[in-house]
């Protein structure tokens, strides 16, 4: 899941995999730091040991990762050894490629982590998603209807501000400025990949377009018309898109 997301997020399209018979496993990302900081390479590390203890029944496994979530992905991708036979990318910055590209988001990142832990957490929820981001090039009459992720039911709203701490750290330990650039390494990960962006996500879908043929295994699927959060903002596409690539290992 993505930042100040939570592993509930993907519960609506784990049901439409599940109706194509692919099981799934949505992952806390904030238990992971529950006892403290962890690296970006230290986390790929971890998910890679954690997802080997668990019992495996099917016939392969795919990691999929959102945004923030995706990126953490891809640490896991890049460390030998790993069990990932396919990978889906979504919406995911593959590093920035300055210091002061770096310094900036690094300070971006630290005020969230202070707005997490001391604004009340509505007030966060609504001001994290009010940024330009998420509101894709959509036309002004349709800004209104784009999924905002505020609508989790309020059981999960409650459980998510019980993580406060967490995302706080998510925002210094994770931040896209404490990211090693990756554009280098892309060329490593040799399983099949599929890459996602929205159509009107055009920073993101710039990003796909670059790191996709720098992958000797990769296939860039579009999402039409939609934005940053494409599962949830076209979920039948996403969940259809995935689906055929678990099965055939491209993208029509």
């Amino acid at each position: 899941h993505g930042a100040v997301g939570m592993a509930s997020d993907w519960r609506d399209l784990a049901s439409r995999f599940a109706k194509s018979g692919i099981s799934t496993r949505a992952v806390d990302l904030w238990r992971f730091l529950e006892e403290g900081p962890l690296s970006l390479t230290d986390f790929g590390r971890t998910l890679n040991d954690d997802a080997g203890a668990d019992v495996f029944r099917g016939t392969g496994r795919a990691l999929l990762g959102y945004s923030m979530g995706g990126r953490l992905a891809l640490q896991a991708l890049l460390e030998k050894n790993h069990l990932w036979q396919a990978a889906v990318i979504v919406s995911v910055h593959p590093g920035l490629e300055s210091e002061a590209e770096r310094t900036t988001r690094r300070a971006a990142d630290g005020s969230w982590a202070t707005r997490s832990l001391t604004e009340s957490w509505p007030a966060v929820l609504t001001a994290w998603n009010a940024q330009e981001i998420f509101k894709g090039d959509v036309r002004k009459e349709d800004v209104g209807k784009m999924p905002t992720l505020l609508d989790r039911d309020p059981a999960a709203s409650a459980q998510l501000a019980t993580r406060r701490r967490e995302i706080a750290q998510s925002f210094v330990n994770w931040s896209l400025g404490a990211q090693e650039s990756l554009w280098e390494q892309l060329a490593e990960i040799s399983i099949p990949v599929l890459w996602v962006a929205g159509e009107n996500d055009a920073k993101f879908l710039e990003l796909a377009q670059r790191a996709v043929p720098l992958m000797p295994n990769a296939h860039l699927a579009i999402a039409p018309g939609t934005g940053h959060r494409v599962p949830w903002e076209s979920p039948e596409w996403f969940a259809q898109a995935v689906t055929h690539f678990l099965r055939t290992g491209s993208h029509p």
